[in-house]
């Protein structure tokens, strides 16, 4: 016996499979198709592969010991990714419907799940287009040689360069300074910066046409913006790999530490970037494979999408971490060189006597000679250095990040399996399943949908809001005036963004429960008004 809760109506609401088959080959269906299997498969590797799986992996890579987090991510990526992703276009090409739509035809009680990845959809896309403005703005001003990031400006009377850049370096600079004139306080806006507006003017716009257009533009533009990135990334690989320090990169992203799997931390992180690097809970997964033929292999789609954006993960992260290996060991470098000059300066020694292959020995030596005058000059002061010049805080866009796509998207995706399995049926889906591809799902897609799947999407939420509400709320911040400086300072948030945070993550999350029992209240209402006047 297999529990389903009470759903009335449900057979009236969806399309019996005759009807299914009909609309599938009448040409009068008004709804517009994918044109070949290949756009359909590069739309959805374009919605899923982005900035999540550029940006933001390789950052809890760095963040979580490196190869540690690839460990639990692919785990993860089996276990809670690839079910929901089949989930998502299995329930989406049956219904023939939206986000909205397939969770009302569901249930009326449940329109709140599409309301909620609307909203998730909405606040993601407005920190992901600020990053495509940025992008754009360095787009535009890399026609210029030399590159405006590769050398200190002026100062005002022009009689030297500007010390916060020197006491920092051209690229933080020009990021924090010129591109962003980022304040020292997420509460100072410092005013309005009309470049970047302008190149989020154009990133919208980009946006804009292809809804408008609909799949005719999108399924098109996707030859180019789902592999354009593959060629971009195999260029920055290639150069990444001539530079000095990039397999020490490699090297430290490919290399365990143990220790990070037990932090219950490192698992929460893989669990909710396994929703960013999918794009699960935001309804465009179920509005793309709502354009399918009836009779598509949904489940072959669900594994190749699941092993594509794996292997891009670390595809990127790799990329990236040649790069950070060899920023790396270029600050490292100077910082040595920084030490040497400053030992042949305090001791007047030749300059041949300490070179960058004996200044650990020659430092050693002279902490043990003189210990109170070169104490301060250690290796590990520049190993921790270059460590703190990697971090990375970006203010509002931060907690955009940190609160709009996790508790949400968590959120979402536990109702959805809670909605199929026990609401919709999964006898009933696993019938629909047959009928599009032919045969039953296996046993690995039972398990998983049934128990495991929403066990540990539960799991992740509950640990994710504990360790939430036990640490203290703080961010990075540009500061010159900052002890740490060149390296981010880390202070509280101010008070009054927790109301920002519960409209980020409390509002998407609670929409499910609140408009369930909105349309409870007004049935009630309406059934009382029937019955007084019969």
């Amino acid at each position: 016996m297999r529990l389903v809760l009470p759903n009335p109506g449900l057979d009236l609401r969806i399309p019996n499979y005759e009807d299914l088959d009909r609309m599938d080959k009448e040409e009068a269906d008004d709804r517009p198709k994918w044109d070949n299997k290949a756009q359909y498969i590069l739309t959805c590797v374009g919605f899923c592969i982005g900035l999540g799986n550029v940006w933001r992996f390789p950052y809890l890579c760095q963040s979580h010991g490196g190869g540690a987090f690839m460990i639990p991510y692919l785990i993860l990526l089996v276990l809670e990714g690839m079910p929901l992703l089949l989930l998502e276009f299995a329930i989406g090409q049956r219904l023939r419907k939206g986000s909205v739509g397939v969770w009302r035809a569901i249930s009326p009680y449940l329109t709140g799940v599409g309301i909620a990845s609307m909203l998730v959809s909405l606040l993601v896309g407005l920190y992901y287009n600020t990053l495509v403005a940025w992008i754009l703005w360095y787009l535009f001003n890399s026609f210029q040689d030399p590159l405006p990031w590769t050398q200190c400006p002026l100062n005002d009377n022009g009689t030297g360069f500007v010390p916060e850049c020197q006491r920092s370096s051209t690229v933080d600079y020009y990021f924090y300074r010129v591109t962003l004139n980022s304040s020292a306080s997420i509460g100072d806006s410092g005013g309005i910066h009309w470049p970047i507006v302008l190149c989020l003017l154009a990133a919208w716009t980009v946006v804009a046409i292809c809804c408008i257009r609909g799949i005719g533009t999108a399924g098109k533009a996707v030859y180019v913006t789902a592999i354009l990135p593959y060629i971009v990334l195999a260029i920055f690989l290639i150069r990444g790999l001539t530079l000095k320090g990039s397999l020490s990169g490699i090297k430290f992203l490919f290399t365990p530490d143990v220790d990070e799997l037990i932090k219950p931390t490192t698992w929460l992180d893989a669990g909710a970037q396994v929703f960013y690097s999918f794009g699960l809970g935001w309804g465009g997964l179920i509005s793309f494979s709502s354009y399918n033929p009836v009779h598509n292999n949904c489940v072959q789609d669900a594994v190749i999408l699941s092993v594509i954006t794996g292997l891009t993960s670390i595809y990127a992260a790799t990329v990236t971490y040649s790069i950070i290996g060899f920023r790396a060991t270029e600050k490292y470098d100077n910082c040595i060189s920084d030490n040497i000059m400053t030992l042949l300066n305090t001791f007047d020694l030749p300059e041949d006597n300490i070179t960058t292959s004996n200044y650990e020995a020659a430092l050693n030596h002279l902490n043990s000679s003189y210990p109170d005058t070169v104490l301060g000059l250690d290796i590990k002061t520049c190993d921790m250095q270059t460590l703190l010049s990697e971090n990375s805080g970006l203010y509002w866009v931060t907690l955009f990040d940190n609160f709009a796509g996790s508790v949400p998207l968590l959120t979402i995706g536990l109702f959805e399996m809670i909605a199929v399995v026990y609401i919709y049926g999964i006898d009933r889906f696993n019938e629909d399943v047959e009928f599009m591809v032919g045969h039953k799902p296996s046993i690995f897609w039972q398990v998983t949908w049934r128990f495991i799947s929403p066990l540990i999407v539960l799991v992740i939420l509950v640990f994710y809001l504990v360790t939430q509400v036990q640490q203290e709320l703080t961010y990075l911040v540009w500061d010159p005036n900052s002890e740490e400086f060149p390296s981010l300072a880390s202070v509280p948030y101010p008070s009054w963004i927790n109301v920002i945070i519960f409209l980020l993550a409390g509002v998407p999350s609670l929409a499910v429960p609140v408009y369930a029992l909105c349309r409870l209240f007004f049935d009630c209402c309406k059934k009382t008004i029937v019955s007084e006047k019969s």
